[in-house]
């Protein structure tokens, strides 16, 4: 069984962060797919460390982290403005 409550604050939460990263005129900072691919990937490792809630038994994973990545990465897209 799938807990949903982890699932939409995490999504909602990376929805907002993702939305906010958006180039600054004066900053050189830039965040193209290589950045993302390094945040996937230290996001899985931090997920399968954290494990789920101790009386969640769905995944091995921390699934409102995994579902915090989707939402920064959708919210990039939709609305990053960059």
């Amino acid at each position: 069984m799938v807990y949903s409550g982890p699932l939409i604050l995490g999504f909602i939460i990376g929805f907002i962060i993702g939305t906010r990263i958006k180039p600054s005129i004066g900053s050189n900072l830039k965040f193209p797919a290589s950045v993302f691919v390094v945040l996937a990937i230290v996001v899985l490792i931090m997920a399968y460390q954290l494990g789920p809630f101790p009386w969640y038994t769905d995944s091995i994973l921390a699934n409102g982290l995994i579902a915090a990545l989707a939402g920064i990465i959708i919210g990039k897209i939709t609305f990053g403005r960059g």
